[in-house]
């Protein structure tokens, strides 16, 4: 996947994401910690989204743990693996 991470400025960080089938769209993390999910037209003008979903910051939260594959637990278990695995090599 494609992203780009660009400063709005007095709005908040835009990340643009592009799939490898060539859908796009974008996560908006405004100035108030709101999360918008932008969904644009494959064909359409690549700055206007066709739709804007807005959700609170718990509401992105649900979304990211569905999307994840491995809980996050899980993930933070690796994550101490990995490094004693870096601390034994040292």
């Amino acid at each position: 996947m494609d992203i780009t991470r660009t400063t709005v400025p007095g709005v908040g960080v835009l990340h643009h994401c592009g799939t490898r089938a060539g859908q796009r769209f974008g996560v908006m993390v405004d100035d108030a910690e709101r999360r918008s999910l932008l969904i644009y037209e494959p064909s359409g003008d690549p700055d206007v989204p066709r739709q804007t979903i807005i959700m609170d910051r718990d509401e992105a939260d649900q979304i990211a743990a569905i999307l994840s594959d491995r809980s996050v637990s899980d993930r933070l278990a690796e994550l101490e693996r990995r490094l004693a695995e870096l601390t034994e090599k040292s």
